[in-house]
């Protein structure tokens, strides 16, 4: 290669890197993030690792590559891998029962599946909700009978519904397959292996070196995370500690299928299939939308004042990769990396930030179909499978979205049809973007995903 091509090159990532920062500085900025680290990887190849702002904000402690941060449900995806990892030794079947190995919830597991679990489609009711004491000390073992003593959301792959608690069992069923803390277990079969030595359990008690603070947003003042009793910082469901530096090995292990295995990352990157044949865009710790008209393998995270984020577009130029760790609860980290990958792509470029310059539209609004479904859900242009789907959450969140006050702004449509995306058991052709903003700034980016004659089969969004 010639000295003037090695140059250009240089110049290009260089100029790409100075984009991505001032982005990211205005970004930290308007959301009033204390601190935030981005690594962004072309193929295996790190062409930004740094940080922005504070790790700490008392000691005014800058952050970095190498700050300590929480992992929220991001930490999903590695007790995923670890299941798999059992799956390849012949220790766990993906359709096993897991009253297996918990006989304690014979009485209303019986027809969940281990595959069940790592898709959100059990049905296990949801833990963290207004009943549960945060301040508790719970046992795994204690924990595991508090979820069991509650009845079934819905029929196991009947519907596809965010849990926590699923994967808080996987964790417990890691344990007594292998009679091995899922920690350790990481530490000595991913986190070793791969170099990541700043990746462990959450621990308030031990010295970790480099440790972020975590912070959240009260009527604009900044304020420390809010205490939880240190077991459940030790839960399977996303509390684990990474720095991007470590992150981007786990990315690179990613692209050469190194962990846990070919095989597996395939059937960790495949929509799951309902029970009645429909498939929902969610693996095995991984969401599986579309950004525009290109694939993304995706996970966001959140808990204790941290959020976090990891997106991987295996059909972008050169193969992108961006990880985002703040310690704001509050923070759009989402937004902030999908907007990374629009400044190295623009085939990419996030619907937060993209301005109609003309071309398709939808037959009807995206405000007005929202409204429309929260209204008349029978009498709007969805598909049965999709108005089977909705639920009082779902349709909540439609409505604040419609509320009054709210501004919206159309973002143009996609034809995504070569990606060959389904939702809901529909083939989708167009995914159309809108956003719904706050007055005090901010708001949502709406997709909504169409079949060819313009019924929408489902709706996606993020928080920017």
């Amino acid at each position: 290669m010639t000295t003037c091509v090695l140059l250009s090159l240089f110049l290009a990532v260089q100029t790409d890197t100075a984009a991505i920062s001032r982005y990211i500085e205005a970004e930290v900025a308007r959301q009033h993030i204390p601190g935030l680290s981005v690594a962004v990887l072309r193929g295996d190849r790190v062409v930004l690792s740094r940080g922005y702002g504070f790790a700490n904000v008392e000691l005014h402690v800058p952050a970095s590559d190498s700050t300590v941060y929480q992992s929220g449900s991001m930490g999903k995806q590695f007790t995923a891998a670890l299941v798999e990892m059992l799956v390849d030794s012949h220790l766990v079947r993906l359709d096993d029962s897991i009253v297996r190995w918990f006989p304690e919830g014979a009485g209303v597991w019986q027809g969940i599946t281990v595959r069940h679990l790592l898709t959100h489609t059990s049905g296990v009711a949801e833990y963290t909700d207004s009943t549960f004491n945060y301040r508790k000390d719970y046992t795994e073992d204690e924990l595991v009978k508090f979820a069991a003593a509650r009845p079934l959301d819905f029929r196991p792959g009947e519907r596809w519904s965010y849990s926590n608690t699923g994967y808080l069992l996987l964790g417990a069923l890691i344990h007594r397959v292998t009679g091995r803390f899922y920690g350790d277990l990481l530490r000595d079969s991913v986190f070793g292996p791969l170099g990541m030595r700043d990746s462990r359990v959450i621990s308030e008690a031990d010295i970790v070196p480099n440790r972020a603070a975590g912070y959240r947003l009260e009527k604009g003042a900044l304020k420390n995370q809010e205490w939880v009793a240190p077991t459940l910082n030790t839960t399977a469901d996303g509390a684990l500690y990474f720095t991007v530096r470590d992150l981007a090995r786990w990315a690179v292990a990613l692209n050469q299928r190194r962990v846990p295995s070919a095989a597996a990352l395939d059937t960790a990157w495949t929509p799951v299939r309902l029970s009645d044949g429909a498939n929902y865009p969610y693996g095995f710790g991984w969401y599986l939308l579309p950004q525009r008209a290109q694939r993304r393998i995706s996970h966001t995270g959140s808990w204790q004042g941290f959020k976090t984020v990891i997106a991987r577009y295996p059909q972008s130029a050169g193969g992108l990769t961006v990880i985002v760790l703040a310690n704001l609860a509050e923070a759009q980290v989402g937004a902030i990396a999908y907007g990374v990958a629009g400044l190295l792509d623009p085939t990419l470029q996030a619907p937060h930030l993209v301005t109609f310059a003309g071309g398709r539209q939808p037959p009807v609004a995206i405000p007005l179909l929202l409204r429309a479904i929260v209204a008349r859900p029978d009498s709007a242009a969805i598909t049965p499978r999709f108005r089977k789907f909705l639920s009082a959450d779902l349709t909540d969140w439609y409505r604040g979205l419609t509320a009054e006050g709210r501004q919206w702004t159309f973002a143009g449509c996609d034809t995504i049809t070569p990606l060959r995306f389904t939702y809901l058991g529909s083939s989708i052709t167009y995914a159309c973007h809108a956003r719904s903003a706050r007055a005090s700034g901010g708001g949502t980016a709406v997709s909504v995903f169409y079949t060819a004659d313009w019924r929408a089969a489902g709706v996606e969004g993020y928080g920017y």
